[in-house]
């Protein structure tokens, strides 16, 4: 089974419905046979690269309200996201351009860390409020998930993988992404939005099925007086 997930790493949804599929997953019993695929996704390109706005005074602006509005609709995402175990600090939060973001995940997918990539950046900027347009920040994620510093740099500097993210995009756009996240499985179903944690059980259930897959088997108890090759334990 494939899980395609459009996401941005600025949309609070995104890191809430992540969490969901992940959950849905472990409660399955399917998570060591999915693979899951993040595609990028810009909900703005044209954010600013460096801005000193709050995100309660940008979103006032770009909605026509107030701050103080703005303020009260992110305490109920943030009680959202504190259901599945997320701490959002809105307060302190800033408009970020994510394009150098993804491309860094891009790289990271080419070692093999993609997924440590994503949840860095989400939590980064979700719980720890890290400017993540800012290319020092982004090399500071990467060296904590394990890549190397100036592989990094030099896929940043030279403009690496923007070629691969703008093709994340296209294929939003042909397939009818209007909002993020969205998950794809199996290019033959969809979930759009943060759904309940029951839909994503659902879908991956169906597939499964449609699939004969078999969860892995939940263990109870230790290894201890098993037999193996020969070798008994105590």
């Amino acid at each position: 089974m494939k899980i395609k997930v459009w996401s941005d790493y600025v949309c609070p949804f995104c890191y809430i419905g992540k969490r969901e599929l992940e959950n849905a997953l472990k409660k399955t019993g399917f998570q060591d046979q999915v693979e899951v695929e993040f595609k990028a996704y810009q909900l703005d390109p044209n954010t600013p690269k460096n801005t000193e706005e709050t995100i309660h005074e940008a979103l006032a602006k770009k909605y026509q309200s107030t701050p103080e509005a703005m303020k009260q609709q992110a305490e109920g995402i943030t009680n959202r996201a504190a259901e599945v175990g997320l701490t959002y600090q809105f307060d302190d939060m800033h408009p970020e351009n994510t394009f150098k973001a993804h491309r860094l995940a891009k790289f990271a997918a080419t070692k093999g860390k993609e997924k440590e990539m994503t949840e860095r950046l989400l939590q980064g900027y979700f719980t720890e409020n890290k400017r993540i347009g800012s290319e020092d920040v982004l090399i500071e994620l990467a060296k904590e998930v394990g890549l190397d510093e100036s592989e990094v740099k030099e896929a940043l500097e030279e403009e690496r993988y923007a070629a691969e993210t703008l093709i994340d995009m296209q294929e939003a756009q042909q397939i009818g992404v209007g909002g993020v996240p969205f998950f794809v499985i199996n290019d033959r179903y969809a979930i759009s939005g943060a759904q309940p944690n029951e839909v994503f059980v659902q879908a991956i259930q169906k597939v499964a099925e449609e699939e004969n897959l078999k969860p892995t088997l939940q263990m109870f108890g230790d290894d201890s007086a098993t037999c193996d090759d020969g070798h008994c334990s105590l």
